[in-house]
């Protein structure tokens, strides 16, 4: 009878709350300023959230079910773990789809935690999320420019094409030309995410917080903690377009020396709002695509040259980083000027400049000095400055791994080329081995770390993509110039100190040593360039 009346009790409530919920509902809708908007908003996020919690359930099940019972390091525990994560990224993908928005953003993050995430899942969200994005209609299209600037597209330009020639996550670019004549890019954010966004990342949250607690080691609460706090400056194209012109300042100002071989895109800001963003239009190879870029008269090398420079600089003496430099991010074009082959050098041109980072001083000059120990295999260094980044003495040797993609006894050798990935399946197999291995330690890791210092992570990632795609494998001369400029930053920072002679002379005595063992290291690069041609 108890058990009973409290069903009863239960019903009640639940019908009571129902009522309540949906008049509150009723009445915030026809209260608001654009009431079908508001209802689409109030039916799509109860439909979103409920995929959410079937998801989470489905893939938490899944991996209580399908693991249970079966040993710990088994072969029959991993065959059986690479089905489930297999099945359970199929799941995901499939919600991304799905519900759109933000929930593309967070399949492409995904995508890009080469070894950060199991490989199962950056493969089925590699392969996906850059290449499927939603597409606006071109009705939508004209219902933001009503809202932001009160015209449709064919009144503020003189040629609008309602095709757009690429979609992403929040926004699809299309071709126009101003009425002075200019070919422009114009970038409309897709309609209502500003509106959904705030509900759509706590809907998200449900899933990670729900694996989370479900299974302890699986603790990625730090992608939504980036996500809440980096979306809504995405969603504000007039941070976007700040990002550009300070980007190009930085370059003026700090890195002079290869300022004109890098470029952003004019704004137009008198055609620009928090939602739309018109800028000069770019004509140039995507970074990815080598046969483009040979046909420019452009060597490959010399573009992976460019890339490691140009992001060595903003990680490592601007401060200032693009933390989004997938290839589709990055266009090559002819600078003008060419080589001592005769060869035209390449202009990098940096799109998409949403999601950026700064680095305060000691963060930067650790993460500098952490890479400068890396070029140069010093272990007491690696650890000291590891431990500072907050990585602790006990995952520093991880640490080091996941930054060069190396096991610890090649992070510290004392070869020239101890890094170099050469990009072999034995070598990707090896590195896919070591993150399934330590899956645990990981996510340990990944927790403890700076967030700046997780979104340094996911960059790296994408530059290595970028050059393994460019040289098939990574380069010597790419960590030469790493190196170079995180030594340059850490000698730089150190003379800005006030300091007495006796540190001063030490400093100077460092920039020599370091100038006398990257230019062995250039002499040795250059005696291998010769023998890898002499076998030729």
């Amino acid at each position: 009878m108890a058990a009973r009346s409290l069903w009863r009790t239960r019903a009640r409530l639940l019908v009571v709350g129902s009522a309540v919920c949906g008049g509150s509902s009723a009445a915030f809708i026809a209260s608001s300023e654009d009431p079908s908007r508001t209802l689409k908003l109030c039916t799509n996020i109860p439909v979103r959230l409920f995929r959410n919690t079937v998801t989470a359930a489905s893939i938490a099940f899944d991996y209580e079910y399908s693991l249970s019972g079966l040993a710990e390091g088994s072969n029959e525990r991993a065959k059986v773990k690479h089905e489930v994560h297999l099945r359970s990224a199929q799941k995901l993908q499939d919600l991304c789809f799905k519900n759109g928005g933000i929930y593309i953003k967070l399949g492409q993050h995904i995508g890009q935690l080469d070894y950060l995430v199991p490989e199962e899942y950056v493969h089925t969200m590699r392969q996906s999320m850059l290449n499927k994005c939603p597409v606006s209609s071109y009705e939508q299209v004209c219902e933001v420019f009503k809202k932001e600037v009160g015209e449709t597209p064919d009144k503020v330009f003189a040629e609008f094409d309602p095709v757009p020639i690429a979609s992403a996550s929040l926004a699809q670019v299309h071709v126009a030309r101003t009425h002075a004549g200019e070919k422009v890019a114009v970038k409309v954010q897709h309609s209502h995410l500003t509106d959904s966004a705030a509900a759509d990342t706590a809907a998200v949250g449900v899933i990670v917080n729900t694996l989370h607690r479900i299974f302890p080691s699986f603790d990625y609460r730090w992608l939504l903690d980036e996500m809440s706090e980096s979306l809504p400056k995405e969603l504000d194209f007039m941070v976007e377009a700040k990002n550009n012109e300070k980007c190009l300042e930085n370059f003026r100002k700090i890195s002079p020396h290869i300022a004109e071989y890098v470029y952003a895109p004019t704004i137009y800001w008198n055609l620009s709002s928090s939602k739309l963003l018109t800028m000069e239009f770019m004509d140039g190879a995507q970074v990815n695509d080598v046969a483009k870029i040979k046909k420019l008269g452009i060597q490959p090398y010399e573009v992976s040259k460019l890339v490691s420079q140009t992001f060595a600089e903003m990680m490592f003496k601007h401060g200032f980083v693009h933390c989004d430099p997938h290839a589709a991010n990055l266009i090559v074009r002819p600078s003008g000027k060419r080589n001592i082959y005769g060869k035209q050098k390449p202009q990098l041109v940096l799109l998409d400049h949403g999601l950026y980072k700064e680095l305060d001083f000691n963060t930067r000059f650790n993460y500098a000095s952490l890479w400068k120990a890396l070029v140069f295999s010093d272990a007491k260094a690696i650890k000291k400055h590891s431990e500072k980044l907050g990585a602790g003495d006990d995952l520093y040797v991880l640490f080091a791994g996941i930054l060069t993609m190396r096991p610890w006894k090649q992070v510290i050798d004392t070869s020239v080329d101890h890094l170099v990935i050469q990009g072999t399946k034995e070598d990707r197999s090896e590195l896919q081995m070591y993150a399934s291995q330590y899956f645990p330690q990981i996510s340990e890791l990944l927790r403890r770390l700076p967030r700046v210092i997780l979104l340094m992570l996911k960059t790296n990632d994408c530059l290595r993509s970028v050059n393994n795609e460019l040289l098939q494998g990574s380069s010597l001369e790419s960590f030469l110039i790493i190196g170079k400029v995180s030594s340059e930053a850490v000698l730089e920072a150190k003379w800005s100190e006030k300091k007495s002679l006796v540190k001063w002379l030490n400093v100077w005595l460092e920039g020599l040593s370091v100038e006398a063992r990257l230019w062995v290291m250039q002499f040795a690069l250059w005696v291998l360039q010769v023998r890898k041609t002499l076998t030729l």
